[in-house]
């Protein structure tokens, strides 16, 4: 009896348990979270065309504008000078730069000109009797020879017996054979063409240099040349004599160059032409990395913005009565980081800088960027 009491109650406890359940679920109140509407902010601005400046931008390295590469034309030793020859040595126009030992072929020059100088006095009998007439002026230059300086030039010859009694004694040949050392005497020793410095020395003093060695290199350090290149479409447009700015890598140093030459020929890979830069500058060295800012030319009726407003297909944003739309411009140039575009009406309300996320229909709020001009 006992069992059945403990079953029943049992059963009751668990059709109780099962109606409160029940009743609990279909009490229970869903709190959904009410979604709230977020209208993004934008920059904008209001389309005005106006004339653009396209500004080609190019690069480059240095070069010096008045470079000599130095090479021995002789062979021998290489002797010390007044200034060492190294990198960054400077010398002034005319001065000594290379001195290479020149004893031994100096010494035959001296044998030539001896034997030019007996050559002249064998004739001078026989000249003082058979053409008395021109025996002066031969006499004048035999005493004006000095066989410590260089050959002076002939006596100017007026009647063909004179040119022909001259040639037939050998002095025309002894003289140019003579002028012929002088003038490979002097390749032993090399002077500056111009007032620069050395940025490169591949010899030293005691090195033996051979015919055909390059010895090093000379620049003027006060006139430099960047050259650059333009793509072909600007280049009709770009004029000799025209200034440019340069940069420079860190764009902390500004320079003022001038267009020096412009080539003529189309680089069929790139299509593109080399322009050449002169500027001045005492900061400036070779090899420098500059940029430089060509105006090309003006745009009319067109409008500058930055190149991440421009979309696919070319096309931009704009906002109408607070709701974005996209309108079909007409990119006219493309720089690193901005835009020239035309057909984008005066008027126009466009964004100013990019909106993540931004779709054609998209409930925006224009920024309004207000001053406070209450006086204290």
């Amino acid at each position: 009896m006992r069992k059945i009491i403990f079953t029943g109650l049992g059963i009751v406890l668990i059709v109780l348990s099962l109606f409160m359940a029940k009743m609990i679920v279909d009490n229970k109140k869903t709190f959904k979270p009410r979604a709230q509407k977020v209208v993004k902010t934008v920059f904008t601005e209001v389309v005005e065309n106006k004339t653009v400046p396209i500004i080609v931008t190019a690069n480059g390295n240095l070069s010096a504008k008045q470079r000599v590469e130095l090479y021995a034309e002789v062979q021998g030793v290489f002797r010390k000078g007044g200034k060492l020859f190294k990198e960054g040595q400077s010398f002034v126009k005319g001065e000594t730069v290379i001195k290479i030992d020149a004893e031994e072929y100096a010494a035959s020059v001296q044998s030539a000109k001896s034997n030019f100088y007996n050559d002249l006095t064998s004739i001078m009998p026989d000249l003082r009797l058979d053409y008395p007439a021109i025996y002066p002026k031969w006499q004048e230059y035999l005493n004006s020879f000095d066989l410590t300086k260089s050959v002076p030039s002939l006596p100017e010859m007026s009647t063909e017996n004179e040119r022909f009694f001259i040639s037939g004694r050998g002095i025309l040949t002894s003289y140019y054979n003579v002028k012929n050392l002088e003038q490979r005497l002097s390749k032993y020793r090399i002077v500056a063409p111009f007032t620069g410095v050395l940025t490169e020395a591949l010899v030293t003093e005691g090195t033996l240099v051979r015919s055909g060695q390059k010895l090093g290199e000379f620049i003027n350090p006060d006139v430099y040349e960047l050259e650059v290149s333009v793509s072909k479409t600007y280049t009709d447009l770009l004029k000799v004599g025209e200034s440019v700015e340069l940069t420079n890598l860190d764009d902390n140093k500004t320079y003022t160059g001038t267009v020096a030459r412009i080539n003529g020929r189309v680089d069929q890979a790139s299509q593109t032409t080399k322009a050449y830069i002169e500027v001045k500058s005492k900061d400036l060295k070779e090899g420098m990395y500059l940029e430089a800012n060509l105006d090309a030319k003006k745009e009319e009726n067109a409008i500058e913005i930055d190149r991440s407003l421009l979309l696919e297909g070319n096309k931009i944003f704009v906002v109408r009565d607070s709701i974005l739309d996209l309108i079909d411009v007409k990119p006219v140039y493309f720089s690193n980081k901005r835009v020239v575009l035309k057909d984008v009406p005066d008027g126009l309300t466009i964004m100013s800088k990019p909106l993540i996320g931004a779709y054609t229909g998209m409930s925006v709020k224009v920024y309004e960027d207000k001053t406070d001009n209450t006086k204290g």
